[in-house]
């Protein structure tokens, strides 16, 4: 249990603990009124940019020094799909983010795990690629336009930056990140299409 594993599985605990910040809305505002939810909910997010800001923390320490280990290879993975998941979610419940979309990306990462997994069946790493890390830079992009709009410090119809639609900056942002998420997903297959199409081809 080096330090990049320990910061992988702090990850793991921070996004859960930013799930629950997200469903205790109601509690909060019964026990301590009103005024403590919005605070509240600036202290989900900041916990949840700083799990996300991990990410590449704990993957720039194995690699400098040499730290990589099996726990590694298994658990960070795994720690990504579980914030993906949850902010996606937590998106999806508060009505910033239609489900399908959640669906689309979600989707993308289950079946490009699942390559992964199958390629570590014959003895074969799948890497990230460019498409790839540039998809999960602009997600956490977009992640937190969404976290400023549920904790309310931004609109979807209000006026933005030089007066430009906080509307159009959303809808746009959406656009390229289903496009990079999609094509990402899409380049990996391409890519390794020898792993699932090799058996059927003996045949």
């Amino acid at each position: 249990m080096n330090l990049p594993n320990k910061i992988t599985v702090a990850r793991i605990v921070m996004i859960f603990m930013f799930l629950v910040i997200s469903n205790t809305d109601d509690v909060v505002r019964d026990m301590a009124g009103g005024d403590f939810v919005h605070p509240w909910k600036v202290f989900g997010l900041a916990l949840a940019i700083f799990a996300g800001f991990t990410d590449f923390v704990d993957g720039y320490i194995a690699r400098k020094y040499n730290m990589i280990t099996n726990f590694g290879r298994l658990m960070d993975p795994v720690a990504d799909k579980i914030f993906v998941t949850t902010a996606f979610i937590v998106l999806v419940e508060n009505n910033i983010l239609s489900g399908w979309i959640a669906v689309v990306i979600l989707s993308r990462e289950f079946l490009v795990t699942g390559l992964r997994l199958l390629a570590a069946s014959k003895g074969l790493v799948v890497p990230a690629d460019t498409a790839g890390k540039l998809k999960t830079t602009l997600q956490m992009v977009f992640l937190v336009l969404g976290g400023a709009i549920w904790v309310g410090w931004v609109d979807k119809g209000d006026s933005f930056l030089f007066k430009s639609d906080v509307k159009f900056l959303w809808i746009a942002s959406l656009s390229i990140i289903i496009f990079i998420t999609i094509y990402s997903g899409l380049a990996y297959f391409v890519r390794y299409r020898s792993l699932f199409l090799s058996d059927s081809t003996k045949q």
